[in-house]
């Protein structure tokens, strides 16, 4: 398993916000591409870059976000508010190792199927989950499909994996929900990338003996929860 720092952007700066409620920010600073650099000299082997005003359908950062997979010099996930293909290509063509794929891949399943056939290995589909429920929109709302039904329309796709993000935890730095990971680990027919409350070497074990392929860490690197020192462990776990 591997231990993925996250890059929220908001307003053109980094921020860790609380169950993804704008005005909750925990963390804010002013230059993304120095913290993903920053990140990357304290032994991060890969990153993981959300772009939250395209999720929330304001503006976008993709400027920024081309910066720092240009210059981070390790390989990147994008996502956040990616809804077109034309999207999609400039982050690849940019570089971008995964591209992240949200609320566009549970609304319009065919659309979704048809980009994960286009680019094979290269998507990765987010499944934001609250109370057990898949959210969108920047997890304002709940999709009637159940998490196990869904799991079943996509167990065909040539998918890099599936990121669940558990909105119940995530930004809180209170540690993982186990009883979680483990029956959406039961349900997913590919890789599992796990986010929210990963907060100690503990819950990065934890997530590993479940088998899952990386973690997203948040707050709890940004408040130093985690250590750099403790890193060595996790990333290759």
């Amino acid at each position: 398993m591997i231990v993925i720092p996250a890059i929220d952007i908001m307003d053109h700066q980094v921020v860790q916000l609380v169950g993804g409620v704008p005005g909750t920010e925990k963390i804010r600073l002013p230059d993304p591409v120095s913290v993903a650099k920053s990140w990357v000299d304290k032994g991060a082997k890969y990153l993981h870059v959300v772009d939250l005003d395209a999720a929330f359908g304001e503006d976008d950062n993709l400027s920024v976000i081309r910066r720092i997979i240009a210059e981070a010099g390790v390989p990147v996930q994008v996502g956040g508010g990616i809804r077109k293909e034309s999207t999609i290509s400039r982050l690849l063509d940019a570089g971008a190792d995964r591209v992240i794929v949200g609320t566009r891949a549970i609304t319009d399943r065919e659309w979704f199927s048809e980009m994960a056939m286009c680019f094979p290995g290269r998507l990765v589909m987010a499944l934001d989950t609250k109370g057990g429920r898949i959210t969108t929109n920047g997890w304002k709302d709940v999709s009637p499909i159940s998490v196990k039904m869904m799991m079943g329309l996509i167990r065909d796709l040539p998918l890099a994996g599936v990121l669940n993000t558990n909105v119940d935890v995530e930004g809180q730095g209170k540690g993982i929900d186990e009883a979680w990971i483990s029956e959406f680990m039961s349900v997913c027919p590919h890789k599992v990338i796990a986010s929210g409350g990963v907060s100690s070497l503990e819950d990065a074990r934890v997530l590993s003996s479940h088998g899952v392929a990386g973690a997203v860490v948040g707050v709890s690197v940004y408040t130093d929860i985690m250590k750099p020192w403790e890193w060595d462990t996790p990333w290759e776990a």
